[in-house]
Formats: structure tokens, C-alpha cells, sequence
């Protein structure tokens, strides 16, 4: 029998310095720092969640070495933003900090990638509504993003 889930609730990332991984996560994504425990973990909620926490973040020192890149483990993580337009800004964001290392359009989504601090991988991405999938219903791919004529198709 396979476990029922209904989405996924936190992530917990391990960071070199609490503090320069808090202050990257606020300043992205407006993270409210909910709890602290000593120097080592860091709670921290999107405005607007119903969960204790959506990001934990675990110092393990400034000694840690980075992820390696093609290593087993996790790849990315991906927060969804409500609207076309606040994918943009997030992309403005992302470069101003110079985070971002990649854009693409997947045809169900749209998707932004960037690194924090420590190098790990995130996602920011923006669902294109279901009923507009067609063919990506069943279709997986990877297509250059032309994110300012998104914005134009859907303004019109």
C-alpha cells in the first residue's frame, strides 16, 4: 500500500553559517524566523503558510565542505510563487543577489534556479494552470524561458 500524501511541509538544509543562510532566505523570500535554537538551527515560515515551518536551516560550521556538484542526494528544492508576475520579480531578486544560475520553461511550469550561499540548489517556479497543460499533461521537458513574453501573452 502506498503512503497517502498531501504535499510536502518543510525542508531542512544544511548550511555552513546560520546566520548568512537566514539572512539569504529573509531577504529572498521574506522568511519570518519563527525559532532559534542556540547557534546550530534556524526555523524560519513563508508569510501566509499554515506550517510551523516551511525552511529549517542546521549550521554545521564554516569548515563543511560544499555539495558536490553531480553527487547523489538532493538536487533542488522548489517554492511556488502565485502569479507570472511575482516569478519576475523573484528573477530581478535572484540576479540583484547574484544567485541565479538558470531559467527554464518546463510547459507546466515555469521555473527559475538559483543557489543560496552554501550552494545549495533552489527552485522558484510558477505552475501554469492545469487546463492549460495540453500535451505537458503527460510530457516532461526543458525549454529556453522567455519569461517577458509570457508576461505579454497572458497580459493580452
Amino acid at each position: 500500500m502506498a503512503v497517502p500524501l498531501t504535499r510536502l511541509n518543510h525542508a531542512v538544509l544544511y548550511v555552513r553559517d546560520l546566520d548568512r543562510a537566514v539572512a539569504f532566505y529573509r531577504s529572498v523570500f521574506a522568511f519570518e524566523e519563527i525559532s532559534r535554537m542556540g547557534g546550530q538551527m534556524a526555523f524560519l515560515r513563508a508569510a501566509g503558510s499554515d506550517n510551523h515551518h516551511d525552511l529549517g536551516l542546521m549550521a554545521l560550521g564554516e569548515g563543511a565542505p560544499r555539495p558536490p556538484r553531480g553527487a547523489t542526494g538532493l538536487y533542488h528544492l522548489a517554492w511556488e510563487v502565485p502569479k507570472l508576475a511575482d516569478l519576475a520579480a523573484a528573477r530581478d531578486v535572484l540576479a540583484g543577489l547574484g544567485a541565479l544560475v538558470g531559467q527554464s520553461d518546463h510547459g507546466a511550469s515555469k521555473s527559475l534556479y538559483a543557489v543560496d550561499p552554501d550552494g545549495n540548489e533552489f527552485e522558484v517556479m510558477w505552475a501554469v494552470p492545469r487546463t492549460e497543460w495540453g500535451d505537458f499533461e503527460r510530457n516532461a521537458v526543458v525549454r529556453p524561458l522567455d519569461l517577458e513574453g509570457e508576461l505579454e501573452r497572458r497580459r493580452a
